[in-house]
């Protein structure tokens, strides 16, 4: 099975349903399909070994996904927020590669690439010539690349093979099992895997997406009004941004009946107050990675329903879990010498199964029994429910003791005055590493920093309490709403907070 395969069926099976809405258009499962059919043709004429996308969200997007797994190439969804020449540098591996511009990035890449602009390219897939012969696609070819954000060196390409991108999907979404009128919201980038696998598993779901350039909570409610979209995925930032947005106004969200989340620690008091302003809505936290094609577990609807109105401290505590692993993954949770460990352990989360790709350009790094080291910290419960724990590299060594981010950060969370915060270690001369938090306080609050170390004392113990917290007005992340911990921490070091 490869992507293409997946776009023929729904182009076969339901051709006049639409499956793609822009700004501009609207598209159908066929002129989806045709469409990329010419772009393949494109690529093919223009001899390349790489598609490459430096755009918003847009209907290019799944024209150049689609187009690229017809003509049997990789697509390389590039992120427009890095520089120039950090960009050009990934542009320069992907040679001989084209690349298809939206405006905003029109004069970025450099001139001996080929290079579309996003009109061109739109015009060619729906007048250019037809395609030629076609392409046989090894599922195990591989089918999109995704690029980290380099923030700690130079980026790494995800390698995402079509066995994997279809496997997740035909394991989680049943062919054209959505109604007519079902709309999914999509404005993560096109470089993030949400943005992947919205396109794909929405088409083979029979679902139409809706597409936002980028985020903006105003324009992300009045989209939902608009479009009547029936679900949308967001990273925990963008709720609260939205929570902020209906305050006391009067958006229309009676179409919306499913809201995902995931991409980061996910505060209680958010989906607290998210389930209360929007009791209608099916909440799902997944949990899922890159490397592992999304999501590999579920906190499902019911489970947040009965967590949120339970008494019992062990159920209500599953809001903090990312619930648990879809059918069709293993997870265990291991040690440092990589031994399993038991219920309410932590460790290094590690995940097997057939959507895992666990590999970068030119490298695996699955176990020699195909397990993915995620470095992603965590433990499962008696009940198999997953509760993430930060990344293994944030935990604070403190002396001999390994401190918890996410364990002090929940405590921080608790206090009404504070908003958000973010717990790294410093350098301290003593105990290697201190205990430091940034903290934004609500609107009108005047909490100290005195009164914040005593709440977490009283509540965990002296070595897990902040040494040291400053207080910023806001917390600094991307735009996939990750937050940037050795941006604090160098911060900190500097003191510019």
């Amino acid at each position: 099975m490869n992507l293409g395969l997946l776009l023929e069926m729904a182009a076969d099976g339901a051709p006049d349903r639409v499956v793609v809405s822009g700004a501009a258009r609207s598209l159908t499962a066929r002129q989806l399909f045709d469409g990329a059919q010419r772009a393949a043709h494109c690529f093919a004429e223009r001899g390349v070994r790489h598609v490459a996308l430096l755009d918003v969200n847009s209907e290019a997007m799944p024209f150049a996904l689609f187009g690229a797994a017809f003509a049997g190439i990789p697509f390389a969804p590039l992120n427009y927020r890095l520089g120039d020449e950090q960009l050009n540098g990934i542009i320069e591996r992907l040679a001989p590669v084209l690349v298809i511009v939206g405006p905003e990035a029109e004069g970025r890449v450099a001139a001996s690439h080929d290079v579309m602009t996003r009109a061109e390219f739109l015009a060619t897939c729906d007048d250019g010539p037809g395609p030629g012969d076609q392409t046989f696609v090894d599922p195990d070819e591989v089918a999109v690349l995704l690029f980290t954000s380099g923030t700690t060196g130079e980026p790494k390409a995800a390698v995402l093979r079509h066995r994997h991108l279809t496997s997740y999907v035909i394991g989680s979404v049943e062919f054209m099992g959505a109604s007519e009128d079902d709309a999914q919201l999509v404005s993560v980038p096109p470089y993030h895997i949400a943005g992947i696998t919205a396109a794909v598993s929405s088409l083979y779901g029979g679902r139409r997406v809706v597409y936002l350039p980028g985020f903006d909570a105003d324009a992300w409610v009045r989209a939902v009004a608009d479009e009547r979209v029936t679900q949308a995925m967001v990273v925990p930032t963008m709720l609260g941004r939205i929570l902020d947005a209906l305050d006391g106004g009067d958006a229309d969200m009676t179409s919306l009946r499913h809201l995902s989340y995931g991409g980061g620690r996910m505060p209680v008091e958010v989906i607290e107050r998210a389930l209360a302003a929007l009791p209608d809505v099916d909440f799902v936290n997944a949990y899922g990675l890159t490397e592992t094609s999304s999501t590999i577990a579920l906190l499902g609807p019911d489970d947040h329903r009965v967590a949120a109105a339970s008494a019992d401290p062990a159920v209500r505590a599953r809001l903090r879990s990312v619930g648990q692993p879809l059918p069709t993954v293993e997870v265990e949770i291991r040690d440092a010498n990589g031994d399993t460990v038991g219920a309410g352990e932590r460790g290094e989360i590690y995940v097997r199964g057939e959507q895992v790709a666990g590999e970068y350009l030119g490298r695996s790094v699955l176990t020699d029994d195909g397990w993915f080291p995620t470095n992603d910290a965590g433990s499962l419960d008696a009940d198999g429910y997953l509760y993430l724990d930060g990344r293994l590299d944030d935990v604070i060594v403190r002396g001999a003791e390994n401190l918890s981010p996410g364990e002090i950060e929940e405590v921080l969370d608790q206090h009404p005055a504070v908003r958000e915060v973010a717990v790294v270690g410093v350098p301290d001369t003593e105990w290697g590493e201190a205990v430091a938090a940034v903290v934004v306080r609500e609107p009108g609050a005047t909490v100290s920093a005195e009164e914040l170390q005593e709440w977490t004392r009283t509540r965990l113990r002296s070595t897990k309490t902040p040494s040291r917290i400053e207080f910023a007005q806001e917390l600094p992340y991307n735009e996939t709403g990750k937050l940037l911990r050795r941006v604090l921490r160098d911060d900190l070091a500097s003191g510019r907070t």
